[in-house]
């Protein structure tokens, strides 16, 4: 009985620690990161920095290690809620806009996109016209909607008819 424990020791323990290498792995959390003056929409090859309202940005299980971003969060809507893109995201994020101007969306403010409102139908564009307008609390969204029009939704309930 020893020598049998002796034999699978070793391989008990190697595969402990390919089970713990592979969920450190998993749990690397993939940041939000300045939008440059170079950098170009994902979605429609604009300047994104050319353009107000908010913007977004994302992260492909497939790519992880670049970054997609949008000169919208329209943009971003429509590229992520295609069905090949969407169940292969794995970060995804908006500005935060009750923490700055609509004309100067400011990168410190970047918030989870999945935990934050949106605002559908404002008077309020951005680059590509009609635009989703996010925040962080549920509160500022309706304040917002109050100004400037429009309808709030949670992450979840955004589909491609809301981004018209």
């Amino acid at each position: 009985m020893t020598k049998l424990v002796k034999l699978l020791l070793p391989l008990i323990s190697l595969t402990f620690l390919i089970s713990c290498s592979e969920q450190q792995q998993q749990q690397v959390v993939l940041q939000a990161q300045a939008i440059e003056s170079s950098d170009e929409c994902h979605l429609c090859g604009m300047l994104i920095s050319n353009f107000s309202g908010p913007k977004g940005e994302l992260y492909r299980k497939d790519r992880a290690e670049k970054i997609h971003k949008f000169c919208s969060t329209r943009d971003m809507f429509s590229f992520y809620l295609d069905p090949e893109n969407k169940r292969n995201v794995t970060s995804i994020y908006v500005h935060d806009m009750s923490k700055m101007p609509w004309d100067e969306p400011n990168d410190g403010y970047f918030i989870d996109a999945r935990v934050a409102w949106f605002v559908t139908g404002s008077s309020k564009t951005g680059a590509m016209g009609k635009t989703l307008a996010s925040f962080s609390k549920e509160s500022d969204a309706n304040a917002f909607a109050e100004e400037f029009g429009g309808d709030v939704l949670a992450f979840d309930n955004v589909d491609m008819s809301k981004l018209m």
